[in-house]
């Protein structure tokens, strides 16, 4: 009976790790991404500027949902008002002297 009850014991904690593993283990999430539909075909986004040619201040998109991106069109707000976020845009401009 002890080796009965020891291999059923041994048995549903095996049975309890893999579906603990397939489930809940942080290595097996899918991640969210960030880039739901832009430059997808490009192993990585990225757009250089040089600082002379930004002009008085530039709106830099940094939620990915922007239809002008890689500036910002305001398309943040309707992002934060449907997920929680509180994302916004980088703003870059000139000191004034």
């Amino acid at each position: 009976d002890l080796i009965t009850a020891l291999s059923l014991t041994v048995g549903a904690t095996a049975v309890g790790v893999l579906v603990y593993r397939a489930f809940f283990s942080k290595d097996r999430r899918v991640k969210p991404k960030v880039n739901l539909d832009l430059q997808k075909d490009d192993p990585k986004v990225v757009h250089a500027f040089d600082i002379e040619d930004l002009g008085d201040k530039v709106v830099y998109c940094r939620c990915w949902r922007s239809k002008k991106f890689p500036y910002c069109d305001g398309a943040h707000a309707k992002h934060n008002q449907e997920t929680g976020d509180n994302v916004g845009p980088l703003i870059i401009k000139r000191k004034e002297a």
